[in-house]
């Protein structure tokens, strides 16, 4: 008696599909949450003015007893962030997402939900880490000056961070997390600080205080600074001396970035737009995010960043 197989029928033992979407690895956005510099929120223009109060000069000498006091001027300076227009969009047909297995509109919202974060978060590294204040990890004691002299030796060390912190401190630069400054090193760069200092040197994150467990990704204190960890960090391929990849470790503080953004055609952070369906029949439907802002140094003293190596780099 013939039996109806598998093998006979064109309809079975096809392969089945997951209908869930499993989107490309992320990393958590960093460098924004140091944004603690924020214009008002209600603004007109094409920028945003901070102004900045100067002290005065201290008074030590003794008052004359008959002699009126001399009046002092004040001073300023001004930080001026621009807005300007970011964003990104997909477009979606009638036939994919008539014909797909999976949600197509909702696949392309995720992905440009993220895409919108990703982007905004590289324009504030990318303006953290153009701040003057730069040290060049120096291990061979050959007087680097300059990126370009970065040798595969020179790796993120502990007296790096100290001379850092050092600076921040001398500067009178408010600690980010309570007592503690905010670091933000490479995974490449962590593997050394690690190796070198051990259990005595890096505390794992036990019992932070509320003002550590606000910012995202911290993975351990050493020598005054809470470091987080990230592949966000920037890295330059081939930066250093004989193609060496250099990274850029940054230690920071209160104030060291300022966020601007326009309130009546944006927010605070970008925002998901459906866009209008204009083709004749209606089958071509974007979706994408939009943002009115922009990012500027606030107090370049807050700012300092390690150009190192990695042992485990591309050297």
């Amino acid at each position: 008696m013939a039996e109806t197989q598998v093998s006979s029928l064109n309809s079975a033992g096809n392969a089945a599909f997951d209908r869930k979407a499993f989107f490309a690895l992320r990393e958590k956005l960093q460098h924004v949450q140091f944004a603690t510099v924020k214009g008002e929120p209600f603004h007109a223009g094409g920028s945003v003015v901070f102004n900045l109060v100067d002290n005065l000069a201290s008074a030590t000498s003794a008052l004359s007893e008959t002699t009126d006091v001399t009046p002092v001027a004040m001073s300023d300076s001004q930080v001026t962030v621009t807005l300007v227009e970011y964003g990104n969009v997909v477009r979606t047909t009638k036939k994919a997402r008539g014909t797909s297995y999976r949600n197509v509109d909702g696949d392309a919202a995720n992905v440009i939900g993220y895409n919108a974060g990703d982007s905004i978060d590289e324009l504030a590294r990318d303006v953290l880490v153009g701040g003057t204040n730069v040290t060049y990890a120096d291990n061979t004691s050959a007087g680097h000056s300059a990126t370009s002299d970065i040798t595969s030796a020179d790796v993120l060390a502990s007296s790096d961070i100290r001379a850092a912190v050092a600076q921040l401190r001398g500067d009178s630069v408010v600690p980010m997390m309570g007592d503690l400054y905010a670091g933000m090193c490479h995974p490449d760069q962590s593997v050394d600080l690690r190796e070198e200092s051990g259990a005595a040197g890096w505390n794992e994150p036990i019992n932070y205080s509320d003002a550590v467990r606000r910012f995202r990704g911290v993975v351990g204190v050493m020598d005054g600074v809470a470091w987080i960890e990230s592949p966000r960090v920037r890295l330059t391929a081939d930066a250093g001396a004989t193609t060496t990849d250099v990274y850029d470790a940054l230690i920071l503080g209160q104030e060291c970035l300022a966020m601007a953004y326009s309130s009546s055609e944006s927010a605070a952070l970008p925002q998901v737009v459906r866009g209008e369906v204009t083709d004749t029949l209606r089958r071509l439907v974007p979706v994408g995010w939009y943002w009115l802002g922009g990012f500027d140094i606030f107090r370049e003293e807050a700012i300092h960043r390690i150009e190192t190596a990695s042992s485990i780099g591309a050297n």
